[in-house]
């Protein structure tokens, strides 16, 4: 049976897999969503015995299926391979309380790649299946991982351009290095003056402006997302949630069936959603625990059902989770509005026009699932630390928030016994000066991140990553900047229309 997708804000807008992926945003702005959940109809004992590659074949499938079987199992071996630096490509590590999942073991060290590894492949197959004769442009938005991600995966990709806009005062030091350093004749990456909401703002106007897209067409170019509002970023997520489930099971943690809680540290709310989709699926989740930084817009909103985007917006030692419009909510209130393409669209207006929605007391009940909380600066690094200091294991600033608002959540609820998947995010060598001055306040000194990359390593007993290694002497190849109206004409300029 074929799976197809529709816009949250358009019940009339439906298309395959491929011509969602290809299209990464509908056409009023909308993003695309599956007109059902499939069904994970796999015995668990099957499941146990799966390979990552497996496991991502059993999932995607009944996602993407308009992809033959020959076409889905040639992306997923390209994508998971020897460029992830560990055969289990998402290992699970007990430390604590908790499982933490981590998911940086590829080619840029942060979660993003376990979906931009195959993103790029789903997307050209996806453009020979549909008859595609223009130059795809990943047009990118990102508040630190998600360009570096992207841009390994698109680099020098034939049919391809991939332009990254971040913002150039909201990332760390390593994460700007591991962009402006990435060499390809077809990539772009450029700073702008302001944070990563406007750029996502800009992006998104650009993906809706028809004028635009009608030169770009007579041009030989149209624009595709790597973001996680393309569903092709989406369904490779939910893979990794079920492949830990079946590990804990393999491994005797938890028996047939038994539930788990599953933490993650999100801004854009993609991850997470993924984990949703997941339960959806039959995944036996309990508890979805969203975990924010001081940007708790998400928080709030599951405190109290209204999202408010009229706040400060706080630069934190945690810059991929500093977001106040989380663009794949939408997706979640549009499942909880009844699949209400209409509802969906006055809410999104209201946060367009206002900057605010509230939700119905009926959908809010259908939230029941799901926890939310926050963390400041000062519990990040004191997470940071007192989980070395018990157990000498080391976690990024990102996996730190969730960790923390898992200890919150266990104290409020008083659920102590529900085994606990902790999605880490991010390598911590890509966040040097925060979790070593977290560690050891004192160590950082006037070294520069990279020399603390050494301090680091020596602290976690572990070795620098091939991909922090490779940047150190890097020559800077992408300096551009530019405000936030000017976004556009950055776009033109590159493709010459």
């Amino acid at each position: 049976m074929e799976l197809h997708y529709t816009g949250t804000r358009n019940a009339d807008e439906k298309v395959t897999a491929s011509q969602a992926i290809l299209k990464g945003l509908a056409k009023d702005g909308g993003l695309f969503v599956p007109t059902e959940i499939p069904t994970l109809d796999i015995d668990l004992d099957t499941l146990a015995g799966m390979r990552y590659q497996e496991t991502a074949y059993a999932v995607m499938s009944r996602f993407l299926t308009d992809f033959t079987e020959e076409e889905l199992k040639r992306c997923i071996d390209a994508a998971y391979d020897d460029k992830f630096d560990t055969e289990e490509i998402a290992p699970l590590v007990q430390a604590k309380d908790a499982c933490y999942l981590e998911l940086f073991h590829g080619s840029t060290i942060a979660f993003k790649d376990m979906a931009l590894s195959i993103l790029p492949h789903l997307l050209i197959t996806a453009a020979k299946k549909n008859h595609v004769t223009n130059e795809i442009v990943i047009l990118t938005a990102t508040s630190g991982d998600t360009g570096k991600a992207a841009l390994a995966g698109f680099a020098d990709v034939k049919g391809t351009k991939i332009i990254v806009f971040y913002p150039k005062d909201g990332v760390s030091p390593i994460q700007k290095r591991q962009m402006v350093t990435q060499k390809g004749e077809n990539t772009l990456v450029v700073g702008i003056a302001g944070n990563f909401d406007q750029a996502q703002t800009g992006v998104k106007q650009m993906f809706s402006d028809a004028a635009l897209a009608e030169e770009m067409a007579v041009a030989g170019y149209q624009f595709s997302s790597a973001n996680s509002i393309n569903i092709g970023r989406l369904v490779p997520q939910i893979v990794y949630y079920v492949y830990a489930y079946a590990r804990l099971y393999k491994k005797g943690v938890i028996a047939k069936g038994e539930q788990i809680n599953v933490t993650v540290p999100t801004g854009n709310f993609g991850n997470i959603l993924a984990a949703y989709y997941a339960k959806q699926m039959g995944l036996p989740i309990a508890k979805l625990i969203c975990a924010s930084n001081e940007n708790k817009a998400l928080s709030d909103f599951f405190g109290s059902g209204a999202y408010d985007k009229n706040r400060d917006f706080i630069l934190t030692s945690s810059p991929s989770m500093d977001i106040l419009i989380s663009s794949n909510l939408e997706r979640l209130i549009y499942h909880i509005a009844g699949n209400d393409a209409e509802k969906n669209r006055s809410f999104m207006q209201s946060l367009s026009s206002t900057g605010r929605y509230e939700i119905t007391a009926e959908m809010k009940a259908q939230l029941s699932d799901f926890y939310g909380n926050y963390a400041t600066e000062e519990e990040t690094m004191q997470t940071i630390r007192a989980l070395y200091e018990q157990t000498g294991y080391v976690i990024d600033t990102h996996t730190a928030v969730a960790a923390c608002v898992y200890e919150k959540y266990r104290k409020e609820t008083h659920d102590v016994q529900t085994k606990t998947i902790i999605a880490s995010t991010a390598s911590p060598f890509k966040f040097t000066r925060s979790v070593v001055h977290a560690i050891d306040p004192n160590a950082c000194g006037s070294m520069t991140d990279f020399e603390l990359v050494d301090v680091l390593s020596r602290l976690a007993h572990v070795e620098v990553p091939a991909a922090i290694a490779s940047i150190r002497d890097a020559k800077t190849l992408h300096e551009g900047v530019c405000e936030t109206d000017g976004m556009e004409s950055v776009v033109r300029k590159f493709l010459h229309i």
